[in-house]
């Protein structure tokens, strides 16, 4: 398989700007892989595709306000500031992005408030936009989050190019969100509503949690033609013994296993044996899916639609059949669905 293999066009426009009214009531394109059909719907009636024992997996991480702003020293120069991860609790040393990256070296630093409570010092590059960031900041651990709390902004995707409204710090974030570590949304969890959860409750269907904290590592382009030479960067994963085990149990009881979002399914790839159990787990993972996969847990899934070439429609195709896949983009672009973050959703069976 090749990178070139999941080209398609893209109109612009369908690239979705705002979600939809409410989060429920996104288009639903449902792919039936035994008999390769597809129907049209809307979210909500994905209750009616599950019955009593069937079992939903959630990816419960939480994004938090990644996008800090501040000016460089001396020259004044805005700076924007993309968190990734805490490499150093102590010493409050980060791993970021910076744009525009040409203008920050080692040795800077950037001032993030008027009084100078928040100080930040390049203390290394990594690469050509990354940076490590040691804050200077008077005041505890907690403190200082709560400070990059009040200071960051929600950090939606580049492509959307209005500017970030109050109404996306909710939206931008699944319902069920607990762990806090994401700095892009499980986009697939969008849609679930809490009257939606409530009516899969109702009908006896089962929900397990992992966490998948999303890097933007999941959004870097592939720059190889050759799949088996592209490295996904890495991204910190868990599972505790009790979901494990529900998930297990619904496998065991041959029930419907639905991995919500490219997230979930990649976490459970990476925990799965060779006798298709699900065992605890607290890793990291640069597990990249694409045709030929074998998966052994989720049975069905549901997912954003992706843009080109991305390594998420790989995986995707490797779950539903590429050629499949590629004729319900066809018809996705026809019947102008909304496309990534922000837009519409498949449920493939």
């Amino acid at each position: 398989m090749k990178t070139s293999d999941f080209n398609f066009d893209l109109p612009a426009e369908l690239l979705a700007e705002h979600p939809s009214e409410h989060r429920d009531e996104a288009r639903l394109m449902v792919l039936d892989r035994k008999t390769e059909t597809i129907e049209h719907k809307l979210f909500k009636d994905v209750v009616d595709y599950f019955d009593e024992g069937d079992l939903f997996i959630f990816n419960n991480t939480k994004v938090f306000p990644a996008r800090l702003y501040g000016n460089k020293e001396k020259t004044g120069a805005k700076i924007e500031v993309f968190l990734l991860r805490e490499l150093d609790k102590e010493t409050r040393v980060w791993d970021v992005l910076v744009d525009p990256a040409r203008k920050i070296r080692i040795g800077n630093k950037l001032f993030f408030t008027e009084d100078e409570s928040l100080v930040a010092e390049v203390i290394d590059n990594t690469t050509s936009r990354g940076r490590t960031l040691r804050f200077l900041f008077d005041g505890s651990y907690e403190e200082f989050r709560a400070k990059l709390k009040e200071l960051g902004e929600t950090p939606l995707p580049k492509y959307i190019k209005r500017d970030v409204e109050p109404e996306d710090a909710e939206r931008y974030q699944t319902i069920y969100a607990k762990v806090e570590g994401a700095v892009a949304a499980p986009t697939a969890g969008l849609h679930f509503s809490r009257h939606l959860m409530k009516r899969l409750e109702i009908k006896g269907i089962d929900f397990a949690e992992v966490t998948l904290h999303v890097g933007l590592g999941t959004f870097n382009p592939i720059e190889v033609e050759d799949l088996s030479k592209h490295k996904m960067e890495s991204e910190e994963i868990f599972i505790d013994e009790k979901n494990a085990q529900i998930i297990n149990n619904a496998v065991d009881a041959h029930k419907r296993v639905c991995a919500v979002g490219t997230t979930t399914m990649r976490t459970l790839e990476t925990s799965v044996s060779s006798n298709k159990k699900i065992s605890a787990f607290h890793g990291w993972t640069n597990k990249f899916i694409y045709p030929p996969h074998d998966f052994g847990v989720a049975n069905c899934m549901i997912t954003n639609f992706h843009t080109p070439k991305s390594t998420l429609i790989m995986m995707i195709a490797a779950f539903a059949g590429r050629d499949f896949v590629m004729h319900a983009y066809e018809e996705a672009v026809k019947e102008k669905y909304k496309f990534y973050s922000y837009g519409d959703a498949m449920l493939i069976l």
